[in-house]
């Protein structure tokens, strides 16, 4: 090469270099969030799935994008998470969009509806099935953007202080049950309560509330509700495999780098994972540690299950049909899950009820 042309290629080089350095600074500023939380300490899986986000973003960026995880209460309480970050109180909110079905039935879908899918088909609907775009079309009107961060798979039916076995049980019953279901409830008789995680022992103890469901057999036995009520019902048919979204606010993730969003995102992702595979690993234990403590198991029975369904079904087509957001999700939520089931029971379903049967052999 002649000395004329290597100085012209490096000093093409040399310029190309000079301006690449400002490019790569501006995709990886260093920025540091807040992210509150709807859930207690505690509860190691759900906030635990919040700091695995906020960890793994740390890591992917080398610090420069930093998310600080408060606990429910800590900034404001844990059922104003979604609030607090539509307003730029917090950047984030890693909560269950459900809690905040009052402003508007649609919120339910973000979490679950009774009788929805189950865990695979409701966040595949939500990744690919085109739940995430209507989501966020309606979540926008909220200012904020929604993106996946946990499931918890089929969760329990909740606890209850004494048996109940038939439809007319359930009139007059005094039951924490977060978000939409519990009008699907109250459409039986029975009185929902919107309480918080770290509120609902005391509130068992004291006979305040007849009944409560949480989540499942790990977070349950640590919030103590075998010791006030000791029957123990399943399944949860409100809440058959519930999403954890992060809620972000709009104008901050607008203006974060790509890179950074796609970061953000994929660490949502692996925070599902890993809340999934975490309850996977820890509730038959806990079942079994609940039952040795004096809980009593129950499945609910045929007549409450059928007439709870008819209520749910009744209960969406009536919102539907005055809520446009609400029947543009249903109908695309519906759809896709019923797609599903029908695969479901060729193959997925028949070798679940095979393995389960030989379980205990």
């Amino acid at each position: 090469m002649k000395r004329r042309d290597f100085i012209k290629a490096t000093g093409a080089g040399v310029v190309g270099a000079t301006i690449a350095a400002p490019a790569i600074a501006q995709s990886t500023p260093e920025i540091k969030w807040r992210m509150t939380t709807s859930w207690p300490k505690s509860l190691d899986t759900l906030f635990g799935g919040a700091e695995l986000l906020a960890k793994a973003v740390a890591e992917a960026t080398d610090n420069k994008f930093q998310i600080q995880v408060f606990a429910g209460g800590e900034i404001v309480p844990g059922l104003q998470a979604l609030d607090a970050t539509s307003n730029g109180t917090v950047e984030m909110g890693h909560t269950a969009s459900y809690y905040y079905f009052g402003k508007d039935p649609t919120f339910a879908f973000g979490t679950s509806v009774a009788f929805g899918p189950n865990q695979r088909l409701n966040q595949g609907w939500y990744t690919l099935g085109g739940g995430k775009e209507v989501l966020n079309e309606f979540y926008g009107k909220y200012n904020v953007h929604s993106m996946l961060a946990g499931n918890t798979g089929c969760q329990m039916g909740g606890w209850f202080r004494k048996e109940i076995n038939t439809v007319e049980d359930l009139k007059g019953l005094k039951m924490r049950i977060g978000g939409f279901p519990g009008r699907v409830l109250q459409k039986l008789g029975t009185v929902p309560q919107q309480i918080a995680a770290g509120d609902i022992y005391p509130a068992l103890e004291k006979g305040t509330i007849d009944a409560a469901e949480w989540v499942g057999p790990y977070d349950d036995e640590k919030l103590g509700f075998y010791k006030v009520a000791p029957h123990y019902y399943y399944p949860g048919w409100w809440e058959g495999g519930s999403i954890l979204l992060a809620f972000v606010n709009k104008d901050k993730w607008n203006a974060l780098p790509k890179n950074y969003q796609a970061i953000l995102e994929q660490a949502g992702h692996y925070a599902n994972t890993w809340m999934i595979a975490k309850y996977d690993s820890v509730n038959p234990g806990a079942l079994r540690k609940l039952l040795a403590n004096g809980t009593k198991l129950h499945g609910f029975s045929p007549p409450i299950m059928q007439a709870c369904f008819k209520a749910a079904k009744e209960l969406h087509a009536e919102i539907a049909n005055e809520n446009a957001n609400f029947k543009k999700v249903y109908d695309s939520m519906t759809d896709f899950s019923n797609n599903g089931y029908q695969w479901f029971q060729v193959a997925e379903i028949g070798y679940d009820n095979f393995m389960a049967r030989h379980s205990q052999s």
